[in-house]
Order: C-alpha cells, then structure tokens, then sequence
C-alpha cells in the first residue's frame, strides 16, 4: 500500500550526487513530492531528506541501490512516526489588510510571525506540517494572499544516535590518516 515516507541520505558533497540519487527514484517510477539537501553536524557529510508516496518494498530496493553509489555512506526509510520534522511556509500578504486587527490575531492563533513589512506587501512565516501550512493559506486568502511559498521537509531522525556516532567515528579516523 502506497502512504508517504520519509528516506534519509548521508553522503559526500561531490558535484551531481543528487542526480544520481533522483535517478534512481525516477527508474521505480517513484516521484519525489520533496527533497531538502543541507551539510550535517559533521563537516563533508552531507544529508538528503526526501520525501516520497510508495510502498516500503519499493523503497527498500531504491534504497539499496542508493547504498551501493561510492559517495553514499547510508541511506534509511522512515515511517511518518520515525522523525520529528516540519516544513517552512512563507506568505506574501497585500499591506492592506494590516489596517484591520484581524489579521494580527489569526497571525499569533496560528504561531505565525511577520518578517518584513513594506508599503505594498509583508510576508508572514509559519513552520508546521504540509497540511497545517496548506490550511493557513485558506485562513490568509481573504486578506488578499499575493504568493506562497514552501520549503521542503527538514527532519530528524528519532533513532539516529547510534549512526550519527559512526560517522563522528570515520571523521576522527579521516583526519588521524590525513584523508
């Protein structure tokens, strides 16, 4: 059965890594509904947070390919109840709608928060998950919503630990050998 996964990459940072990732999601016929990419707490290490539908049979074989790419060190397959993660939206309002107090308040009940202010627009930013942000443009359209824009999903791993001390362990032996 088809439900949405979250598949974590550790690798190097060498030039076209994410392609030969992506590729081989497009090979399944697996589309890809988000990617984040950002170095890790360990320098030269770098994580892929990617975001999928598919069956987890599917994606343990994608993986599996993954792992076998030279600059992969690991890559996992996550049930939604295996991260904390969220998402960052940000929403360009027209200017004014600030004249009525009803935008400030639907702002704070919704953990949101202003980030600039201009004579024709401000541009409000909200973390949360997918639905929660996609349910904050229907509150915003009234207000005379101008554009949208989302981040991928940021996320974290609840059981990491163990492989993140690996990885800290490679470090410290790369830089003992001179690598």
């Amino acid at each position: 059965m088809q439900k949405e996964y979250t598949v974590t990459v550790y690798t190097e940072d060498r030039i076209g890594i994410t392609n030969r990732i992506t590729i081989i999601f497009t090979r399944r016929g697996i589309n890809i509904t988000s990617l984040t990419t950002a170095e890790t707490e360990i320098p030269g290490v770098y994580k892929f947070i990617i975001t999928v539908l598919s069956t987890r049979e599917k994606l343990d074989k994608v993986v599996g390919q993954i792992e076998r790419l030279i600059e992969i060190h690991r890559a996992f397959v996550h049930e939604e109840e295996e991260v904390v993660y969220q998402e960052l939206a940000l929403y360009k309002i027209s200017t004014r709608s600030l004249h009525t107090g009803d935008i400030e308040r639907l702002i704070r009940e919704n953990n949101a928060r202003i980030l600039t202010i201009t004579a024709e627009y401000f541009v409000i930013e909200k973390t949360g998950h997918q639905q929660e942000l996609i349910d904050f443009i229907k509150k915003l359209e009234p207000y005379g919503l101008i554009e949208y824009s989302k981040s991928g999903r940021v996320a974290i791993v609840k059981w990491s630990r163990r492989f993140h001390e690996h990885l800290k362990e490679l470090q410290t032996q790369e830089a003992e050998h001179g690598l």
